[in-house]
């Protein structure tokens, strides 16, 4: 029989363990080796890349379970125009959560919109991305049902105006999306611009143009503020 001192040591151990993780590492938000201006967009998240689309706004490129796939407008919530690049990045509740601007720009708006009908946990796609099965989005309802803050970023691609929309989608678990910019202000590529609490989910939209090379897929790691995504 196991002592009582052993089981009650175990539980405070864990009991320890799980309030350094929620309030000290979960908050953690380490310095970025930035790359230099121009050197392309770069990754808003730390997580695992899920998708990579190049797609039209109507176009169903998602196709999450029987009955139901995903657009670009049902992600953003906004009417989009012309095509895009879509990437997907999940982030498990042990990566750092802070997000970051993925190119220099002004911030035009910040559209939040609660969840559709509530929010749905993301275990389908972190089981998923833990045993590398691809599809990474299969059975994640959450991509088009949960709560999510829109910000678009107006800046500047090769010279051209270029529109980038970051994503924040939240878990079931979560209990707060932060925007740290206002609408109006600026800021540069690799500079925090927000965080989402414990487990959730950040997509990437620009605009697609002739010329543009994505350099991440599916499975891939990456670190936000770091990691270039497309050149």
């Amino acid at each position: 029989m196991i002592p009582i001192i052993y089981i009650f040591a175990c539980l405070v151990i864990s009991a320890s363990l799980y309030l350094i993780w929620r309030y000290l590492w979960f908050f953690r938000n380490p310095g970025r080796a930035i790359p230099p201006e121009g050197s392309g967009i770069l990754s808003p998240a730390d997580g695992t890349v899920v998708y990579v689309k190049h797609m039209t706004p109507r176009e169903s490129v998602i196709n999450i379970k029987a009955g139901m796939q995903a657009t670009l407008n049902d992600i953003t919530r906004e009417d989009m125009e012309r095509p895009k690049i879509l990437i997907g990045i999940f982030m498990s509740p042990f990566n750092v959560h802070y997000n970051r601007m993925p190119v220099s720009g002004k911030i035009c708006f910040i559209h939040h919109h609660p969840p559709s009908p509530r929010n749905l946990f993301m275990f389908s796609m972190h089981l998923r991305t833990l045993l590398r099965r691809a599809p990474f989005y299969r059975d994640s309802a959450h991509i088009v049902a949960n709560e999510r803050t829109v910000t678009k970023i107006e800046g500047l691609y090769r010279g051209k105006e270029l529109s980038c929309y970051v994503v924040q989608i939240a878990a079931r678990s979560v209990d707060g999306i932060d925007v740290f910019l206002s609408e109006g202000s600026c800021a540069k590529a690799g500079e925090t611009m927000g965080m989402i609490r414990i487990g959730s989910q950040v997509d990437l939209v620009v605009n697609a143009f002739e010329g543009m090379s994505i350099k991440v897929r599916p499975g891939q790691k990456v670190k936000g503020g770091q990691s270039i995504l497309i050149e």
